[in-house]
């Protein structure tokens, strides 16, 4: 009894350890206080050896200060309420930098820029020192990005899954007229944003044998490697709301063998190792045209495996109704989950929930069938039928057997339903089936996400026309009610307010500042077309934006040019796969001159 008294006291008093009870003042006096001390207590610094990369990281600290305590009152809440959740999945999220986007949206971007100064700082140098998060390649990575920026301003529970790449997208220069790529170790010096959770890793299989038991099939013979997490906040705009990306680093799942060190050899134990670490060391350098690479494949399935752990963790321990319990059937499952699969590349998520479902959880394949398709959605990023994803039946049976197995099933089962609606079409059953058999026998990718989906969307009306009209004809025909579109939106948040302040400050003027979350509001510009004080402000912004780039250009690279010019300028780097549009475009132009 006393013990029990003792535990109730001990667990009163600990309800003073509380987030809620830790109020942050965002003045300028406290930013400057906050700041001090992590120079000092953090970075372990001081101002006669503290470079403007101690003073980044002091003021990235500091923002943090402000941004965890709504991070985790987001998550308590969620918990709480049990909403259902969306989770994006997407072997590229270009994020970019954090800094100033995250300033804003929590709203004390202008206090910080005050402290700074009264401390003889500038914002705009500090900023420059981030390293941009670089983990996409262009269009597709940017989309999951703003989706997720957009969904936490929303306020939907949502959650972003991908790779901790050590290298992201390379970095470029030019010498002698030619680009030369290196790479970009954007972790060497750290990342203030992250948070490692070696509590949530999950394990993930490869290779190995399945083998058939009285109550199912079973994978075995396994090699393993860890997915350790790493969660990065994603603010929503001026609502208290912060969501997460949850991005996932292979890790062996030893240090080395033993047996290997005991024999004396060291070397062959430390690069086994390595080759598990190797999944998530580097981003492709393109979003398509992959030619059977083991590698990449290994990276699709790490990503998904990992996550769908993950999610179901999460499905399981949420607290529902009026209390706390596991759930322990999956009936509410695609009422409280919802997979976004951010083009094919995430798609091998469609047999792995199957395999979770039927070999661990003991579904009937009709049950497990029907609730993963209705939790999962496909968005598609190409119309090229020769950039659609195929891997070879050979790869797949090596690396995930248990999981071809159920490609086929699934496969066979489909074939069955076409075969029914269109009795005697042979072309249409060889044009509709996952599996191809010319040049290679592969698996379309693209096929299996329609069929495993109960929304399939591409990405501007006109993508999704030719989607329905030709590319995925078949399957419109046979689902039209899958089909829809989703236009690619942007962030006005990063891509105006931080981009461009002083545009953004002239619209403010005249329309007011709720466009920043509702930009079909910058349709009320229509109202000033005539308005000659307003085109003489947009024409003295965009000079002195045009100004501001020519001095870069000149302290940068010693050129000097008009700031009268015209521009034009791509704000990216140069893959490999676009460098002839660009040689084609460098000749038209010589050519118009």
């Amino acid at each position: 009894m006393i013990g029990r008294k003792r535990t109730n006291s001990m667990l009163e008093r600990r309800r003073q350890i509380s987030v809620r009870s830790l109020s942050t003042v965002d003045n300028v006096d406290e930013i400057k206080r906050s700041f001090n001390r992590h120079i000092h207590y953090t970075l372990v610094k001081d101002r006669n050896v503290a470079t403007n990369r101690d003073y980044y990281f002091a003021l990235a600290y500091t923002v943090k200060d402000y941004l965890v305590g709504r991070w985790i009152r987001t998550q308590q809440s969620y918990y709480e309420n049990d909403p259902k959740r969306v989770n994006y999945l997407s072997l590229e999220f270009y994020m970019g930098r954090a800094l100033t986007n995250t300033m804003i949206n929590i709203g004390i971007k202008n206090n910080c820029d005050e402290a700074l100064y009264e401390l003889g700082l500038d914002l705009e140098e500090l900023a420059d020192e981030e390293e941009d998060a670089g983990l996409g390649n262009g269009g597709l990575g940017r989309l999951a990005a703003c989706f997720l920026d957009s969904m936490a301003t929303l306020g939907l529970a949502a959650h972003g899954y991908g790779l901790r790449y050590d290298y992201g997208i390379f970095s470029q220069r030019i010498s002698n007229g030619e680009q030369i790529e290196e790479a970009d170790d954007w972790l060497a010096l750290g990342n203030p944003w992250e948070k490692g959770r070696p509590e949530y890793m999950k394990e993930v299989h490869f290779f190995g044998r399945v083998i058939k038991e009285s109550a199912g099939y079973k994978w075995v013979d396994t090699q393993v490697v860890l997915a350790l997490p790493y969660d990065y906040p994603i603010p929503g705009y001026e609502n208290n709301v912060v969501n997460t990306l949850r991005l996932w680093s292979s890790k062996s799942p030893s240090s080395f063998d033993l047996k290997f060190f005991n024999d004396g050899d060291y070397i062959r134990a430390v690069l086994d190792k390595n080759l598990a670490e190797n999944i998530t060391k580097v981003l492709y350098p393109t979003d398509n045209f992959f030619r059977g690479k083991q590698l990449r494949l290994q990276q699709e399935y790490f990503l998904v495996a990992a996550t769908l752990q993950d999610i179901i963790r999460r499905f399981k321990s949420s607290k529902f109704g009026t209390r706390e319990a596991v759930r322990n059937t999956f009936e509410q499952f695609s009422d409280k989950v919802a997979i976004q699969l951010n083009d094919t590349h995430p798609s091998l998520a469609i047999p792995e929930l199957m395999r979770i479902f039927l070999d661990l959880e003991r579904l009937p394949w009709d049950t497990a069938w029907d609730i993963t398709v209705k939790t999962c959605a496909y968005t598609n990023h190409t119309v090229l039928p020769e950039a659609l994803e195929r891997w070879p039946v050979s790869l797949l049976d090596n690396l995930l057997p248990r999981h071809l197995q159920i490609i086929y099933e699934i496969n066979a089962r489909f074939l069955k339903e076409v075969a029914k609606k269109w009795p005697g079409d042979e072309n249409r059953l060889r044009r509709m089936s996952l599996i191809e058999e010319e040049p290679e026998k592969r698996v379309n990718m693209a096929h299996l996400s329609i069929v495993g989906s109960h929304a399939v969307n591409g990405v501007a009306a006109i993508h999704s026309e030719i989607i329905k009209r030709e590319i995925f004809k078949d399957f419109f025909e046979m689902t039209p009610q899958k089909f829809q579109n989703k236009t690619n939106g942007i962030t006005p948040r990063r891509w105006l307010l931080l981009c461009n302040p002083g545009l953004a400050d002239i619209i403010s003027e005249r329309i007011g500042s709720t466009w920043i979350k509702h930009l079909d509001e910058l349709q009320q510009l229509r109202n000033f077309i005539n308005d000659t004080e307003l085109l003489e402000a947009l024409n003295k912004v965009k000079e002195l934006n045009k100004v501001k780039l020519t001095n870069y250009i000149m302290q940068f690279y010693g050129i000097r040019i008009n700031p009268l010019s015209i521009f034009d300028i791509q704000v990216k780097r140069i893959h490999e796969y676009k460098r002839q549009l660009l040689t084609a475009y460098i000749s038209l132009q010589c050519t118009t001159d």
